[in-house]
């Protein structure tokens, strides 16, 4: 059986280490690479998987998530499949270099599957990385809402079966309602307020503050249709302009004068919880609940989406190209898509994660459970802010803001 691995990759050196690694640590006799699912039934790819070990590669920086994975997932895998899943700690960047080391050694993979979304799936596309397409071999492929461009297409790319809608989320402010009476809805009333409460609010130096960097930037752009579609750099280095212009002015009077800002959002919250910060963010718009919930976040926390609007996207499920259980990996995808384990991930006492499915397909038992969840207590409902949703940008937007933002605002 597989070791449970916890792979945090974060330099060429730790890749170079990973490469050697996965020469000297395989899945033994777990191995299904000479079986080709898209040349077999759906029920022999069942029969294929049954006994097989999952690694699933996912972000694990989030305890309710964690749960649902360990405590719902895993056993509901184990009992109806005869499959265990087990999880590996990384994202991102993190993904895309264990790929491309192990594809530079000519190894097989030690991940089945992974979390994805965004510029990790256009890298891997890149690379030509991931195994596909596979979606429309998956029985409950049927529900996922297609028709929703907010599911069907992945940071301006059509995603053509190669990853899995799993998740679909909008990008929310959180703030304590005992401190701050009147939020900020545009950027100028956001800049007045940092200059009254000094201190109290800032971004973090990763996935999360770069969203909201992208509803900043489609908002100075007029609206996201000018951005949308391919990469622009003569509109990227017009809006950009703009853009830090904008966030300089913000920036003496962000928490620490702006000298320093948060790795993740992780940080974010517990200076938020701590009370250091007025304001968190969060691109899961049902999370103020959540930690709430959990007594991370106090019961004056709330959540909205400032008249600007918000990114909306979806997260993803892949598989890689060289990954020996592909027949394993499509049939705990396909149990995640599940609509079962699409409503007990929606539930926002358990994790609160929007769902990819639509509705109306689902048999009217099953929709009518989906609508009689608990309803959200301190999280705006999904109606109230969709019409503030902004689409993703192309990927090249998101790495080019990442530079820029160390470049024109964290190094200077």
């Amino acid at each position: 059986m597989k070791e449970k691995r916890n792979i945090k990759l974060g330099s060429i050196a730790t890749i170079l280490i990973v490469a050697v690694w996965i020469t000297s640590c395989g899945k033994g006799t777990n191995d299904d690479s000479s079986f080709d699912p898209s040349k077999h039934s759906w029920e022999e790819i069942q029969s294929e998987a049954a006994g097989k070990t999952v690694t699933f590669m996912m972000w694990g920086g989030d305890p309710k998530i964690n749960a649902y994975i360990n405590g719902y997932v895993a056993p509901a895998l184990k009992n109806e499949y005869n499959i265990t899943l087990e999880t590996a700690n990384g994202q991102g960047n993190a993904i895309v270099q264990l790929l491309m080391a192990e594809k530079q050694a000519g190894q097989p993979s030690n991940i089945d599957m992974m979390w994805i979304n965004g510029e990790t799936f256009y890298q891997l596309r890149q690379i030509e990385a991931l195994y596909g397409p596979f979606v429309d071999q998956l029985p409950n492929a049927t529900y996922i809402d297609l028709e929703n461009p907010f599911i069907s297409m992945d940071f301006q790319e059509n995603i053509n079966g190669m990853e899995a809608p799993w998740g679909n989320v909008q990008m929310t402010l959180i703030y304590n309602s005992d401190k701050v009476q009147n939020v900020p809805q545009t950027r100028a009333q956001l800049l007045d307020y940092v200059k009254k409460y000094p201190g109290t609010f800032t971004i973090d130096n990763h996935f999360t503050g770069l969203t909201f960097l992208k509803a900043l930037l489609i908002d100075i752009a007029g609206d996201e249709e000018s951005l949308k579609g391919d990469f622009n750099a003569q509109k990227y280095e017009k809006y950009t302009a703009e853009l830090w212009s904008y966030f300089n002015k913000l920036k003496p009077y962000l928490w620490k004068q702006g000298t320093v800002f948060p790795e993740n959002v992780a940080q974010m919250h517990q200076l938020f919880a701590a009370g250091e910060l007025y304001f968190t963010m969060s691109n899961n718009d049902a999370e103020v609940d959540n930690k709430i919930n959990e007594g991370l976040f106090p019961p004056s926390a709330r959540a909205y989406v400032p008249d600007f609007g918000t990114i909306q996207n979806s997260h993803y499920l892949g598989i890689p190209k060289n990954g020996r259980d592909k027949a394993a990996a499509m049939v705990a995808i396909n149990f995640l898509l599940s609509p079962e384990a699409q409503l007990e991930k929606l539930d926002p006492q358990v994790w609160g994660d929007g769902t990819v499915l639509n509705l109306e397909e689902l048999p009217v038992s099953m929709a009518a459970r989906f609508n009689d969840l608990p309803a959200r207590k301190y999280a705006p409902s999904r109606d109230s802010i969709q019409s503030k949703a902004r689409m993703e940008l192309a990927p090249e937007y998101m790495i080019r803001l990442a530079e820029d933002f160390r470049d024109q605002i964290i190094n200077q």
